[in-house]
C-alpha cells in the first residue's frame, strides 16, 4: 500500500468563470486563499503530508502566475525523486486542441501516465479546500480490491444538485453515479441508509445522500483501458458511469471539512470562516500544514488598530484607529488611519511602492496601493495591488445580486469585489446611476 508508486494529476486548466473577476487575469487555482496562500497550495500540501510526491499539474487557462508561484514553491531535494511538474495546454501530433474536459485533459498526457514504475493515478481538483491523507483513501482501495475509488462525502438534498451523486451496495461498491441531479425523484434512488453512514464512523445528521468529491484513485491500467478505448471527455458525465458497468468501482468516505471553491459567494464565505473564533478549518495544523512561497517579508507592523476574528498576513502597515472585524488582510496590505474593514476580504499586494513611487503617485493624483484614511469596506473583497483612496466606501448598501462587469466594483452573487488594480478616487461610492444590473 506504498504511495510511492502513486502518481497525482492536479487539475488546474479549468476558465474560472464563476469566479470572475478574480479569474480575469489569474487561473482559479492561482486564487489567492487566506492572505498568503494560493489554491492551489492545498492539493499540493496534502499530495505532500500523504508521501505522494510525484505530482503533474494540468493548466491551461491565464496559468503564467500559477507557473510562477509553482515554479517558486515546490523543489524537491535531489535523492527523494521528488517533483511538482505542470502539463500545460499544447498542440502536439495526437492532439492540436485545447482540454476538452477532465478525462480529456488525463488524455493528452496520458505518455505522463506509462512510467513502468506507476501503480496508482491520483487525480485532484486544484480548486478545493480540505485535508485528507491520500494513504487512507489507497488503503480503502487496496482493501476492496478496487480498480477505482472515489473519495465521498455525505451531503443534504439541497445541496446535492453541486455534485455527482453516488448509489452504493452495503460493501461501499458504487453501483450508480448521477451528475448533478435536479429533482426529488432523480434523487430517490441514490439514498444511502443514514445508519449505513453511522455505521462508517460518520454522523449522518440528516444527511443521505454521498456525494462525489472529485478525488478519484485508479490502478494505472484501468485508467489507461477507458481513456484509450473511449474518446470520453468527462469523469463524472461519462467516464464513471462506463467504469461503474465494466469495473469495481468502491467509495471512499469522508467526514472532514471539505469546500468546493467554485463561486464568489463560496470563496467569500471560505475566506471569512477560516479568520472566525472557532475556524472549521485548522490552518495550525502541526503534522498536516499548508505549504505556500517563501517570501521573506517583515512581520506586520499594527499601530493600535482594533482587530477582531480576523487574518492578518506578512508585511503589512495597519495605521491607528483601523478597525479590522470577521475579515481577511493579505500580504503586503497598507491601511490607513481611521479606516473600517468588516465582513470582508482583502488580497493585499504583489509588491511595496518606493518612495519615489509613492510622489509619482500623487504627482498624478493617484491613490497609493492599500486603503485610504477613513475608508469602509463591508461584506467585500478587494483583489490585489488595488488603489483605494480616502473616505470611499467599497459597500453593497444597496443589495445588488448581479452587477455589469467595471474596473472599480462589481457584484457577483452579492459580494461586491474591487478588481485587481483598480483605482478607487477619494470620497467614491457607488451609484445607482451608474451601476447596472447584469
Amino acid at each position: 500500500m506504498s504511495v510511492k508508486r502513486v502518481l497525482a494529476l492536479v487539475l488546474g486548466g479549468g476558465r474560472g468563470t464563476r469566479l470572475f473577476p478574480l479569474t480575469r487575469d489569474r487561473s482559479k487555482p492561482a486564487v489567492p486563499l487566506a492572505g498568503k496562500y494560493r489554491i492551489i497550495d492545498v492539493p499540493l500540501s496534502n499530495c505532500i503530508n500523504s508521501g505522494v510526491q510525484r505530482v503533474y499539474v494540468l493548466t491551461q487557462f491565464n496559468s503564467v502566475s500559477l507557473h510562477r508561484h509553482i515554479r517558486r514553491t515546490y523543489t524537491f531535494d535531489p535523492f527523494s525523486g521528488g517533483f511538482v511538474e505542470i502539463l500545460a495546454a499544447q498542440q502536439t501530433l495526437d492532439n492540436a486542441g485545447w482540454y476538452q474536459g477532465t478525462a480529456d485533459a488525463v488524455r493528452q498526457n496520458i505518455r505522463y501516465l506509462q512510467q513502468p514504475d506507476i501503480k496508482h493515478v491520483l487525480i485532484l481538483s486544484g480548486d478545493q479546500l480540505y485535508r485528507m491523507n491520500y494513504a487512507d483513501m489507497l488503503a480503502t482501495h487496496m482493501a476492496s480490491n478496487a480498480d477505482v475509488t472515489i473519495a465521498g462525502i455525505p451531503v443534504k438534498d439541497e445541496a446535492a444538485s453541486a455534485f455527482g451523486i453516488m448509489r452504493l451496495e452495503a460493501g461501499g461498491r458504487v453501483l450508480g453515479f448521477l451528475e448533478k441531479p435536479k429533482t426529488a425523484a432523480e434523487l430517490a434512488g441514490f439514498r444511502t441508509d443514514p445508519a449505513w453512514i453511522e455505521a462508517q464512523g460518520i454522523p449522518a445528521a440528516g444527511r443521505s445522500l454521498m456525494a462525489s468529491m472529485g478525488i478519484y484513485l485508479f490502478n494505472r491500467d484501468c485508467l489507461l483501458d477507458l481513456l484509450t478505448k473511449t474518446d470520453y471527455q468527462d469523469f463524472g458525465k461519462e467516464v464513471f458511469p462506463a467504469a461503474i458497468r465494466a469495473r469495481k468501482v468502491q467509495l471512499h468516505a469522508f467526514d472532514g471539512y471539505w469546500e468546493d471553491i467554485g463561486t464568489i459567494r463560496s470563496y467569500y464565505q471560505c475566506n471569512i470562516d477560516l479568520g472566525s473564533e472557532a475556524p472549521p478549518f485548522n490552518l495550525h495544523d502541526a503534522e498536516a500544514p499548508i505549504y505556500s512561497r517563501a517570501r521573506f517579508l517583515p512581520p506586520t507592523r499594527i499601530g493600535g488598530a482594533s482587530i477582531r476574528n480576523s487574518l492578518i498576513s506578512d508585511g503589512c502597515l495597519i495605521e491607528a484607529g483601523a478597525v479590522i472585524e470577521n475579515s481577511v488582510v493579505g500580504l503586503r496590505c497598507r491601511i490607513g488611519r481611521n479606516v473600517v474593514i468588516r465582513d470582508s476580504v482583502i488580497l493585499g499586494n504583489d509588491y511595496y511602492e518606493t518612495d519615489h513611487g509613492l510622489a509619482s503617485d500623487a504627482a498624478r493624483g493617484l491613490p497609493p496601493m492599500g486603503i485610504g484614511d477613513n475608508t469602509i469596506i463591508a461584506g467585500a473583497i478587494v483583489d490585489k495591488n488595488a488603489r483605494i483612496g480616502s473616505r470611499a466606501r467599497i459597500v453593497n448598501e444597496h443589495g445588488w445580486v448581479d452587477t455589469a462587469d467595471d474596473t472599480r466594483f462589481t457584484v457577483r452573487d452579492g459580494v461586491a469585489v474591487v478588481p485587481k488594480d483598480a483605482v478607487v478616487p477619494d470620497g467614491w461610492s457607488p451609484d445607482p446611476a451608474s451601476v447596472k444590473p447584469a
